[in-house]
């Protein structure tokens, strides 16, 4: 998982010490990990987890969650908490994108062109005064305040008109019709440009007023080079409805987990890697999106008493006038007044959080075609208090599905520098966490049993002593270990279900970190599909895709492959029966939940017994059935893979049946056999001369061959 930053580096108090250091949050201080740099392989899947306070999916207002990352040489989270100086004069060797004393996301002459960059007039920036001409002033930062090398227009507004080192991972919405813009406008297919200015002219005029146009034709009046920057050349990001979270709570959305987006890792090859979220909620009294609510209706022109019955002039002597903090007569004929907390660079604002720097890697060879899971620790020193609104020690994900033979990469960081007095065991201010089986295998347990007696995940005897005391020995509290821990990706085997805890972090009177391993012989894919659709592929092309509408809201389907013997142990355990079909054609694939029914019909495309293909059919059962009763289903197939058509979760299986055309012919063939044996019987007994004479024949043909070849 990826530790939120909220501009932290690695202060020993609850609140940070810089709200400037890397970007704008919009956060409260006390948010935040201190910084730890973990490393992933491409290809395996990484949760992003959440919480905002603002509510998304709910009507009190509107919601985007933008999902980015960014990958650089120079990006880098520093040693100092101080915000990067934008005059180079005091950085090292005057070139402050290389001075490693300050953390650097964007660059330096990101944030120049932004400087100097004319900022976009025709943006509603409703009564704020912004003091730049610049695009470092909009609506929510009125007097350009610098933050790191943010460009506080890119950041405010999405999709962004110029050039940005940010590439789209996904975008989550409470208004999916905005998904086609979305896509086709971002950065991952769409070029962009912007005016080059000759660098020699830059520096010249760097302590002088400049500026830079931001469209072709003013750029061009200068002889500038109104120039390309090519699209990221990547897939347009994933748009889809956002989960439910309810307003004024930091806390879990809907099933009690907090939101999360499922990321599967791109081949980035990287050390330096950074993910942000920006969370923007707008509000609903104008429509931010129409194009009329633009600068000509800046000052108090926007026109909000329509909405409330007034013509502009009721309105404003009434007060309803879109503006900082205004004052209403509630009725028109009696004098009663209430002032609104109205802050109109809020009204439409956008939060954000970054993680530290990160790195992605290749697989080696011996990994190749493997499925990776990545086990990480979430939570800090403290308790629910001292922490929030950070959680405490847990791992991540605390429950996790995993196919016999993938892999598991065990790895977690955590700090020396967290403030001394929170709570916990071990050396004031640290954070360890290690893992060991519990006894009997209970989540209630609290005691390990010995190494020696241990069976886990058929991991090897060193892999389970790294796990349990890091590497080191006698340490107890594990005081002696660092922060960081990796034991690297381990091949896990044996079916069943396995729960283990950290014996350092487990006061059961308030900490409980805990986590649980299934290990399964099928294998399993879940994912939040919503109205916009969605496809889960299995490693073999297997796949069940829902399209647009089949789904009236976001909801989390998983799907299940099996084989044919697994799938008859499981129908055997639940007190099922297959009574159609004479054999198996293809796996079993579950889709979950069971009850699930879609508006339009979704596709299942299974493999099937090739040397079967034309004598298949397939059948659905579901809990609801108690895997007794089996219904036929169509499908269509094609040499080996077959597709079903169907709108209903359940149980999916191709059975082997009678080819009934062949069992006809064979049937007709042995009736026309026993008809002229039948016959020749009858008539040889009622002619036996004939029968007589025919025997003779017989006999002497043998003769006449006898001694020839």
């Amino acid at each position: 998982m990826f530790r939120g930053s909220n501009n932290r580096l690695n202060e020993a108090r609850r609140e940070r010490n810089n709200a400037n250091r890397l970007f704008d949050s919009q956060n409260n201080n006390r948010g935040g990990y201190n910084v730890g740099k973990l490393y992933y392989y491409e290809g395996s899947v990484l949760s992003i987890e959440w919480t905002n306070q603002h509510s998304c999916a709910d009507p009190n207002n509107h919601c985007d969650m933008i999902l980015q990352y960014m990958c650089g040489d120079d990006v880098r989270d520093g040693i100092t908490t101080q915000t990067i100086p934008d005059n180079p004069a005091l950085c090292q060797n005057y070139d402050c994108n290389s001075d490693v004393r300050f953390g650097m996301h964007e660059d330096y002459d990101y944030y120049m062109d932004c400087k100097y960059r004319d900022r976009n007039k025709g943006l509603f920036t409703a009564d704020q005064k912004l003091k730049r001409l610049s695009a470092t002033a909009t609506r929510q930062n009125p007097g350009g305040t610098r933050r790191g090398y943010e460009c506080p227009e890119e950041r405010d507004y999405y999709p962004y008109w110029h050039p940005t080192p940010w590439k789209d991972i996904a975008v989550l919405t409470n208004d999916i019709s905005r998904c086609g813009l979305y896509q086709s406008e971002s950065q991952n297919v769409k070029d962009r440009y912007a005016c080059e200015l000759p660098k020699e002219y830059l520096k010249a005029k760097r302590w002088r007023n400049y500026r830079i146009p931001n469209n072709e034709e003013e750029c061009k009046a200068l002889n500038a080079t109104w120039k390309r920057f090519p699209s990221h050349d990547l897939d347009a990001p994933e748009c889809r409805e956002s989960a439910w979270s309810r307003d004024n709570h930091l806390g879990n959305g809907m099933g009690g987990y907090a939101n999360n987006y499922n990321w599967t890792l791109p081949k980035l090859n990287h050390e330096n890697c950074v993910l942000r979220i920006r969370y923007n909620i707008s509000t609903g009294d104008y429509d931010g999106w129409d194009s009329s609510v633009n600068s000509s209706v800046n000052g108090i022109k926007l026109d909000v008493g329509e909405k409330y019955g007034m013509n502009k002039t009721v309105a404003a002597q009434r007060g309803y006038v879109y503006k900082q903090n205004p004052i209403v007569k509630l009725f028109p004929s009696f004098d009663l007044k209430l002032r609104l907390a109205i802050n109109t660079n809020q009204y439409g604002r956008v939060f954000q959080d970054r993680s530290h720097t990160f790195a992605v890697r290749p697989r080696p060879s011996d990994l190749e075609g493997v499925h990776i899971h990545n086990l990480n620790v979430r939570g800090k020193r403290g308790n629910i208090v001292q922490v929030y609104p950070g959680v405490e020690y847990d791992f991540f994900p605390n429950s996790m599905f995993v196919k016999d033979g993938d892999y598991i990469h065990f790895q977690w960081t955590g700090s020396n520098s967290n403030p001394n007095n929170n709570d916990g065991q071990g050396k004031a201010g640290t954070d360890r966490s290690n893992v060991v089986l519990l006894k009997e295998n209970e989540w209630r347990r609290n005691y390990p049993p010995h190494l020696d007696s241990t069976t886990f995940l058929g991991l090897d005897k060193n892999s389970l002593h790294n796990l349990a005391v890091l590497d080191n020995s006698d340490m107890s509290e594990l005081d002696d270990a660092g922060t960081y821990f990796d034991l690297g990706p381990k091949k896990v085997t044996g079916t069943g279900t396995y729960h283990y805890m950290s014996t350092r972090n487990n006061n059961f009177s308030n900490r409980s970190q805990k986590g649980k391993i299934i290990i399964s012989n099928t294998e399993r894919i879940e994912k939040m599909i919503g109205r916009t659709g969605g496809k889960l592929v299995f490693s073999d092309g297997q796949h069940v895709t829902f399209e647009a509408e089949a789904l009236s809201q976001l909801q989390p389907i998983s799907v299940e492959l099996m084989s044919a013997e697994d799938g008859d142990k499981m129908i055997e355990e639940r007190g099922g029966r297959m009574g159609v079909g004479s054999g198996y054609a293809s796996a079993f694939l579950a889709v979950n939940p069971h009850s699930l029914e879609t508006n339009k019909k979704f596709k299942i495309g299974m493999k099937i017994d090739s040397s079967a293909a034309s004598k298949v059919q397939f059948y659905r059962s579901s809990d609801d059935m108690d895997l007794k009763t089996w219904y036929k289903v169509d499908s269509t197939i094609s040499d080996d893979f077959a597709t079903v058509e169907t709108d209903k979760g359940g149980i999916y299986v191709a059975r082997t049946v009678p080819d009934k055309a062949a069992i006809a012919g064979i049937v007709i063939m042995c009736l026309v056999i026993v008809i002229a044996i039948g016959g020749s019987v009858f008539y040889f007994r009622r002619h036996p001369d004939k029968w007589q004479n025919l025997k003779t024949s017989v006999v002497n043909g043998c003769r006449s061959c006898k001694g020839k070849v």
